[in-house]
């Protein structure tokens, strides 16, 4: 069968070529203007065009040639009214095959549409295999073939709105109509889900609303609709299968019932994904009221199940569009710059804040290059890349630019670092004035009595101790100064005896030690022969400062023991040595910040040996610990140093 677009203001036209044509090789469509079926004619559902138009100026050509834009291999016969020999030679050459006259001539037109189209039967048709002659059996599966081949070719033409679910229905309910006769046709819908979720179905709607119409006026149906709990749509939904108005199912159910005669309906058929329902489609009986077939249902069931994916499709299509416009209003509302490069170095997206950056003198431009991104020297960036890789891709597709325009961030964060390295100098010429004060006032109250008293015995005694504590205390004070300054960078070569390190650290902590009583210290040289990589007098520097601390914890009774053990984390060998007191510990405040620079619980010193053992231990790449003190303990001071195997 055959389809002709009869584009024509007068239906007598139509009705004139319909009565002369037989119905069974040919079907048509009338349409008023050429523009009406641009959409059948592109899609190449038309196998040809009659056209009424008058031959007697340039618009006629001009209405051919855009037929023929829309469908370049359609041919096209024209009848004309009227004509001129000029505009009849103009329509040869812009395409038509024929030129004939009103009024219709039925063997004429059939003559010539029969040699635009020769029958099916008069192409190569199929011999039997004795090659006796035509095979009848063959001829009929043949024709069967193509008619198979139409009918897919006309279903296709639903495929152009394959991502528009309303005119997908529209188009499917006309191609429907047109080859099966429905009168009225309603297609209900469930509601899709909405932004995020994971199913295109709403999980919470029990609705299923109109959606697309023929035959019945849209807003009729606007207040009208089929629940999922009962009524139609709630046997559709438990059953899964066709119902008919005249079946028992319905005629036991009012709701059926009444919901049918509302509709003006006869039959309806579920609309499912194959795996849940999406809908329902009402349909009245045909134009000439006959009644559907079972087997014309169960096509149409399997026909609406198809539609049923394509909606399913087309809801997903509609979320990810809905997503990706969320992302993109996210990322153009973002103060960084967001650029997604393609792996060509194309620009792919790219938000206001970023065109803002790097297009800030083209204030028309509204996309990225690549050779747009930074290169201003006095502006600072930051930037982060986050590469993107689809499922089994080996490369990456794609790379996500955040960048930031960090410039007063950064001269901020210096400022404030000035700030900071200011207060860090004034607190420590604080200290330092205050320390070195502390040591010359002896030395300055004797030199002021120096002349008086220089032959007094006892004076030269004191002149004496005052002279060696300010030495001593000045001397401490200016290798925590060097060690504080000092940073090691090469690698230790010199293996050193920790068990007499810890030994002259004592000693020299001793020294510092302003108690009356003799300080004691409880370690055992023989059971620590373990020796360590690193400055012997720095390590002495920084146990010395932490011995000393533990004889300060209690100067009546300054006990410190030591003790050294293996551990091995991670199979590297480490020596953990405990510094422990006879003091009452470490409060939690104390032990979170014993280590800071100036932190100290006494009157005199500086504040800074933990910090100058710190730095020293670490640059030796060990730690100092010290744990809260458990209630009756003492304190602890924990350091760990890697051992030299």
């Amino acid at each position: 069968m055959r389809t002709l677009l009869v584009v024509t203001k007068q239906p007598s036209l139509t009705t004139a070529i319909q009565a002369v044509l037989d119905p069974v090789k040919f079907e048509f469509i009338t349409k008023e203007n050429v523009g009406d079926a641009e959409m059948l004619l592109a899609r190449g559902a038309i196998d040809g065009t009659i056209l009424d138009l008058d031959l007697l100026g340039a618009p006629s050509i001009q209405t051919i040639e855009t037929l023929k834009s829309f469908a370049p291999s359609s041919p096209i016969v024209v009848y004309a009214g009227q004509k001129q020999w000029q505009w009849e030679e103009d329509a040869y050459l812009a395409g038509v095959a024929h030129v004939l006259d009103k009024p219709v001539r039925g063997k004429l037109l059939s003559t010539l549409l029969e040699r635009m189209f020769p029958a099916p039967e008069a192409r190569a048709a199929p011999v039997s295999q004795s090659g006796a002659g035509f095979d009848s059996s063959a001829g009929r599966h043949y024709n069967e073939q193509v008619r198979a081949l139409e009918a897919l070719r006309r279903f296709s033409g639903v495929l152009t709105h394959s991502l528009d679910c309303a005119a997908l229905l529209k188009q499917f309910l006309l191609l429907l109509r047109e080859i099966v006769g429905v009168n009225r046709a309603i297609i209900f819908l469930r509601k899709p889900a909405g932004l995020l979720s994971e199913s295109p179905l709403s999980a919470d709607d029990r609705w299923l609303r109109s959606a697309c119409a023929i035959g019945l006026d849209q807003s009729v149906l606007q207040h009208f609709a089929l629940t999922l709990s009962a009524g139609i749509g709630g046997y559709l939904h438990r059953q899964g299968r066709i119902l008919r108005l005249s079946s028992h199912d319905a005629q036991a159910s009012r709701d059926i019932q009444k919901e049918f005669q509302l509709l003006g309906a006869q039959v309806a058929i579920p609309i499912l994904d194959r795996e849940s329902l999406l809908g329902v489609a009402v349909f009245d009986e045909r134009l000439t009221g006959d009644s559907y077939g079972n087997e014309e249902l169960a096509l149409i069931f399997h026909m609406l199940e198809e539609v049923g994916l394509a909606i399913r499709n087309s809801w997903l299509h509609d979320q990810v569009l809905a997503n990706h416009a969320m992302i993109a209003d996210i990322l153009g509302h973002l103060g960084s710059g967001c650029i997604v490069v393609g792996s060509n170095l194309g620009t792919l997206h790219a938000n206001k804040a970023a065109i803002r950056f790097f297009a800030h003198d083209r204030p028309e431009k509204m996309s990225l290059q690549f050779g747009d991104l930074p290169h201003t020297p006095d502006v600072i960036y930051r930037v982060a890349i986050v590469p993107f890789r689809t499922q089994n891709a080996a490369t990456t597709n794609a790379a996500l630019l955040l960048i930031e325009d960090v410039t007063e961030h950064e001269r901020a964060q210096q400022l404030e670092t000035e700030a900071s390295t200011l207060r860090l100098v004034k607190s420590m010429a604080e200290h330092l004035a205050h320390e070195i004060g502390n040591a010359i006032v002896p030395l300055s109250t004797h030199q002021q009595l120096l002349k008086e008293s220089i032959g007094d015995p006892e004076f030269q005694e004191s002149l004496s101790h005052a002279m060696a504590s300010g030495v001593k205390r000045i001397s401490r004070l200016a290798n925590q100064m060097v060690f504080l300054a000092r940073d090691w960078k090469a690698e230790f070569g010199e293996a050193v005896q920790l068990s007499d390190l810890i030994v002259e650290a004592f000693h020299e902590a001793h020294t510092f030690h302003p108690g009356k009583k003799i300080a004691q210290l409880s370690f055992s040289k023989n059971i620590a022969p373990w020796r360590i990589s690193g400055d012997p007098k720095a390590l002495r520097h920084a146990f010395s400062e932490i011995i000393l601390n533990a004889l300060q914890a209690n100067p009546d009774d300054p006990n410190v023991a030591v003790n050294i053990e293996e551990t091995n984390p991670g199979n590297d060998p480490v020596l953990r040595v405990e510094v422990r007191d006879s003091g009452a510990g470490f409060t939690p405040e104390t032990a979170r910040r014993a280590q800071e620079p100036f932190f100290s619980t006494r009157n005199v010193g500086l504040g800074i040996g933990l910090t100058v053992s710190r730095k020293i231990i670490e640059s030796h790449k060990g730690r100092i610990e010290i744990p809260e003190t458990q209630t009756g303990h003492s304190g602890v001071v924990c350091v760990s140093l890697p051992l030299k195997t």
